[in-house]
């Protein structure tokens, strides 16, 4: 069934409800078990066949080409089709100018 929220409340639809008091009695009562186990560390994670312990990250960083930019608002490299404003210098892309 569908529910129209902003018709207005009327008084017989908050009666059913406990007060505020009585629900946080109810909840003092209640414990959270958690089943933890010493192996559901990060460390005892291995993932199968993957020893990357002796892996270095390579990465080629490329400076920007003639035809690309430096968007001033979001810092991420556009191409010059995608200026949307220059001021001051600064290039803003189309999607920061949105």
């Amino acid at each position: 069934m569908a529910t129209d929220y902003d018709a207005p409340r009327t008084k017989d639809e908050d009666q059913g409800h406990e007060s505020l008091k009585a629900l946080k009695s109810q909840q003092h009562g209640r414990t959270a078990l958690i089943d933890v186990e010493d192996a559901d560390t990060a460390e005892g994670i291995d993932l199968p066949g993957a020893d990357l312990s002796g892996e270095e990250l390579i990465v080629q960083i490329v400076p920007p080409q003639q035809d690309e930019f430096t968007c001033a608002s979001c810092f991420l490299v556009r191409h010059q089709s995608q200026v949307a404003r220059e001021k001051d210098g600064a290039k803003y892309c189309r999607d920061c100018e949105g």
